[in-house]
């Protein structure tokens, strides 16, 4: 689903603040100052971070992790994966990967007018939790009269209900599941943060 170069994030949002470090982690010379546990808003990476020192942190917060100059966090400690969550995090995730979703809506509407088939049977949009083959026709019909412009104009002329939500639980069993096809997220094997 992405592409071109850039595959780091610019921006995150909060799943937790570790001051003490992650449990069962030993603390090193990275985690001296606590951890933050984020996730990008671009590519849906899982990241850790290092805290800068007297910064206030709020879960659900945006931050700036980019390249270049950061008021809140000192440096990206590495990429995690789901197991690595803490259990506040994991609970924070669905709801901030549905803020990013909704936040991102022109991106994700165009999902609806450009997915493509996957293999000879099987089509990105078959993916989405609730889109059957026959739903999936009924989209790709149409999508060719006329292309989609917001979530509510998915939502109804196809009759699915609440498209935001349906795209949120797609990217989240990405994250927490191993799944063969990936259409918004990142394969955890890519180093870059």
């Amino acid at each position: 689903m992405y592409s071109g170069a850039k595959k780091y994030e610019d921006y995150a949002y909060v799943l937790d603040y570790l001051p003490h470090g992650r449990p069962g982690v030993p603390r090193g010379p990275y985690t001296q100052g606590g951890v933050l546990q984020l996730i990008g808003e671009s590519y849906f990476t899982l990241l850790e971070a290092s805290p800068k020192r007297d910064a206030n942190y709020n879960i659900r917060d945006r931050i700036f992790v980019g390249k270049g100059s950061r008021a809140l966090v000192s440096h990206i400690i590495s990429r995690i994966k789901y197991d690595e969550l803490t259990s506040s995090s994991k609970a924070e995730l669905p709801t901030i990967i549905e803020t990013i979703v909704i936040a991102n809506e022109p991106f994700f509407t165009n999902f609806f007018n450009t997915s493509q088939q996957i293999t000879p049977r099987m089509h990105s949009l078959e993916l989405i939790p609730g889109i059957g083959k026959r739903l999936m026709f009924h989209i790709l019909d149409l999508r060719e009269k006329q292309s989609f412009k917001s979530f509510s104009d998915v939502e109804q002329r196809v009759n699915l209900k609440d498209p935001a939500k349906l795209i949120a639980r797609r990217i989240f069993d990405e994250l927490s599941q191993e799944e063969k096809y990936l259409l918004f997220t990142r394969p955890h094997s890519e180093r870059n943060f």
